[in-house]
């Protein structure tokens, strides 16, 4: 028999060739040699040393503590503003749904200095309210939310809308009450994506690094920044690796409970949807207000303090751009993420396609997702020594995070083209690469460029494996910015708060660049990632 050959395209096992290969060289065989660094220090003991020394231990409980503590935030908030955003038709409810994708395209440290221009030391509301928020967990638990609520928002409003409009009818028509028929009709409908939705949160929060570097401080960080302190400052490799794999095999606990549940929501959109009604009242204007208000809160308040504070900044700050330093990493970032976008594009239409014939490779695409870029940053480091700080393994760990992006967004495209095209096409002789190019290629070009603008905003804002593997004269804009937020006075400060709008306007505008508005029409429910959560 020969080779089974996609309808339109060539032999998919050459096409999931390298995808496979690439995922083994660069992700799994990295965590192989973690482990072997693990089992080589450990004699045994290392692993039940994680929960007998009380400075670890808690490392590690207050990563799970963080986790699921923005998990409740998020659902309790995020809940009656999807909601809101589900039921009502104002001015403005479109703009709305389209901004919510900000937080997945902002990078991790900008996000940070947003909270820090808020709460920090010298920040507009704690300076207003004479609050002291550093060393308090309230910080990173905040910076979780700007991310993760929008994405309870999200898959609440996307759960609401396949809503049977009938049963709702039904109840209401026999005298219940609408919060009885929230509770008795709708709760149990959207419960599965919003648990699908809270696995993201807590893996977000749980393998996070950016944010609890930045605002978790000494007493608060969590156990991806201990995982960086054991290798970067103590060189204790061994005991990193152990922690390193406890951490890995919890957050693959977690994602294949995602998978598990998302498994079940791959449903066609119900026809009897609920209507939207404009607000009626004075009680469901003030819902709608109120659920702005908390978007505004969470949401929009950290990006304006980011550029209130850089407007405030003065000349000197501004001038710091164009600095010798500031240019390079301005130069390096485009570079790297050029480099990267490249590959990761290449990659994840390969792996979309070859995924198509193969239940294996359509399930590799989440391994990514699983494991936390200080965890792929470290087994990089371990595995290739020699090449630690070259160019070719900086931009194939940035690919690694990025490529995921376009393979699910082009798979998701793929699985709902119609059939009945690509046979008429076939059927008057196209070849299978023609095929592709002037039929499959243009309909889903609006997935694929979205894929793509997640994948360049990721390796914009890529953070923590730059910390790992980059040189320093190969600083990005994130690592320059972390830079300057650790020296002392008001005119770093100044310089890290320019550099954060920079580096915010430069991932908006690749966003925008790649995915034309046509393409944002409609908002696919988030995936699992490292955009802004490296």
């Amino acid at each position: 028999m020969g080779q089974r050959r996609l309808p339109w395209g060539p032999p998919a096992v050459w096409l999931g060739a390298v995808p496979a290969a690439f995922l083994g060289l660069v992700m799994l065989a990295p965590l192989v040699r973690l482990a072997m660094e693990a089992a080589a220090g450990a004699h045994g003991q290392m692993v039940a040393e994680l929960w007998t020394d009380d400075y670890l231990r808690w490392r590690i409980v207050w990563s799970f503590v963080q986790a699921f503590a923005t998990c409740v935030a998020a659902l309790a908030l995020g809940l009656p503003v999807a909601w809101v955003l589900a039921r009502f038709a104002f001015r403005g409810r479109a703009l709305v749904l389209r901004l919510l994708m900000l937080p997945f395209v902002v990078p991790t440290l900008v996000a940070a200095m947003g909270v820090l221009a808020l709460w920090g030391p010298r920040g507009w509301i704690s300076g207003w309210m004479g609050v002291d928020l550093q060393d308090t967990p309230w910080l990173l638990l905040y910076g979780n939310l700007f991310f993760n609520l929008c994405l309870v928002v999200r898959a609440g409003v996307d759960a609401l809308g396949q809503v049977s409009a009938a049963r709702v009818a039904a109840a209401r028509t026999l005298g219940a009450t609408p919060w009885r028929v929230f509770w008795r009709v709708e709760w149990p409908a959207i419960v599965p994506w919003l648990a699908s939705a809270l696995c993201l949160v807590f893996l977000y929060c749980f393998s996070g690094f950016g944010l609890a570097l930045v605002l978790g401080g000494q007493r608060y960080a969590t156990a991806e920044v201990e995982i960086y302190t054991l290798v970067a400052h103590e060189l204790k490799l061994a005991q990193a690796g152990v922690l390193a794999l406890c951490m890995a095999v919890l957050t693959g606990l977690v994602a294949l409970a995602y998978a598990w549940i998302e498994k079940g929501l791959s449903t066609p959109a119900r026809a009897d949807v609920i209507a939207l009604r404009r607000p009626a009242g004075m009680g469901a204007w003030s819902a709608v207000a109120a659920a702005l208000l908390i978007l505004g809160m969470f949401c929009a308040a950290p990006l304006l303090a980011i550029v209130a504070g850089a407007a405030a900044a003065g000349l000197d700050a501004w001038a710091s751009v164009f600095d010798a330093d500031s240019l390079r990493a301005i130069g390096n970032t485009l570079r790297f993420t050029t480099a990267a976008l490249l590959l990761a594009t290449v990659l994840g239409v390969a792996h979309a396609l070859a995924a198509r014939r193969s239940v294996w490779m359509r399930a590799s695409a989440f391994l990514p997702f699983i494991v936390s870029p200080v965890t792929v940053a470290f087994g990089l480091l371990l595995l290739y020594p020699r090449w630690s700080a070259s160019m070719l393994m900086l931009v194939a760990a940035y690919a690694l995070l990025a490529y995921p992006f376009v393979a699910k967004s082009l798979g998701a495209a793929l699985d709902q083209l119609p059939a009945h095209l690509t046979q008429a096409a076939r059927t008057l002789g196209a070849t299978p690469w023609r095929l592709f190019w002037r039929v499959t290629l243009p309909l889903v070009a609006p997935s694929l460029r979205r894929g793509m603008a997640f994948a360049a905003a990721t390796a914009l804002g890529e953070f923590a494996v730059t910390l790992f593997l980059s040189r320093p004269e190969w600083a990005t804009l994130t690592t320059l910015i972390y830079e300057r937020l650790g020296r002392p006075g008001a005119a770093n400060q100044d310089a890290a708060l320019v550099l954060a709008t920079l580096l915010m306007l430069l991932a908006l505008a690749a966003f925008m660049l790649i995915e034309q508005p046509a393409a944002a029409r409609t908002m696919p429910r988030p995936r699992p990632a490292g955009v802004g959560h490296a």
